[in-house]
């Protein structure tokens, strides 16, 4: 499985350690990385379809100090798509309010009709780059219904009635930032965890050290603003459990396309 790493604080705080150790994964995803800062209303993206142990730019972005109130990060173990730069996450796109929305994504979409429109329009071809691709879609068609009245609570509302549509199913592990707020969602046990610190919050796919990492609550999702949480959705009973054969019936359906 792919993992991610993310930072939402309310101040800039130094991630270099961090970084670091969650790098150390890409021995067992091997397939490309991403980092993604966003702090001074401006959006950073640095990613490459390579191993994160054998990037000389990323081991050199990592000697320099590396600060940032929010922040995430990915390393890609592919199943759906070549690796390639795009099929690397960090994944982004602009809305018709011209708010910028950055995706990581730890999963796979067997079956969500809504997002297989993408397929072909997309810049890749990973179903994760395709859920990115709806959510600003569903986004724009709220937006343009009723420009003055999409408020920051509608937009919480319908990113969780999005979550909803997309879970059943589907394993949907994700880190998705809007420029002002940090949502996240999981659905397998054992697949995202927190470090709480005040002002702070870590999450990341495995815990990155000895410190008190919680198992992040599943099946809902989760808002944070400034290091702290914020909206809690609507609990939903899509727990995904892996299971190999549908996971070979899936390659299957990719080969054949």
């Amino acid at each position: 499985m792919c993992e991610l790493f993310g930072v939402t604080a309310d101040k800039k705080i130094n991630v270099n350690s961090y970084l670091q150790k969650f790098f150390r994964h890409s021995k067992v995803q091997p397939d490309g990385w991403g980092l993604a800062l966003f702090d001074d209303g401006s959006v950073s993206i640095e990613k490459e379809p390579i191993k994160a142990s054998e990037s000389k730019y990323l081991e050199h972005r990592l000697q320099g100090k590396i600060q940032s109130a929010r922040m995430m990060a990915h390393i890609r173990r592919a199943t759906m798509g070549e690796v390639n730069f795009n099929n690397t996450h960090p994944f982004s796109a602009i809305d018709e309010s011209g708010r910028r929305w950055v995706l990581v994504h730890n999963g796979t979409i067997f079956d969500a009709p809504g997002l297989s429109q993408f397929q072909y329009s997309q810049a890749g071809s990973t179903d994760s780059e395709r859920i990115l691709l709806y959510i600003v879609e569903q986004v724009n068609r709220r937006f343009l219904q009723d420009p003055c009245g999409f408020d920051v609570n509608e937009r919480l509302a319908l990113l969780d009635e999005i979550i909803l549509r997309i879970v059943p199913g589907n394993k949907l592990n994700l880190l998705l930032y809007d420029g002002d707020y940090f949502y996240v969602h999981k659905n397998e046990k054992g697949t995202l965890y927190t470090l709480e610190k005040p002002g702070i919050v870590f999450f990341a796919t495995r815990p990155l050290d000895d410190g008190d990492w919680k198992e992040l609550p599943i099946n809902r999702l989760l808002v944070y603003k400034d290091g702290k949480k914020v909206y809690t959705g609507t609990p939903h009973e899509y727990e995904y459990i892996y299971d190999p054969e549908q996971m070979k019936h899936l390659f299957l359906d990719y080969a054949a396309l």
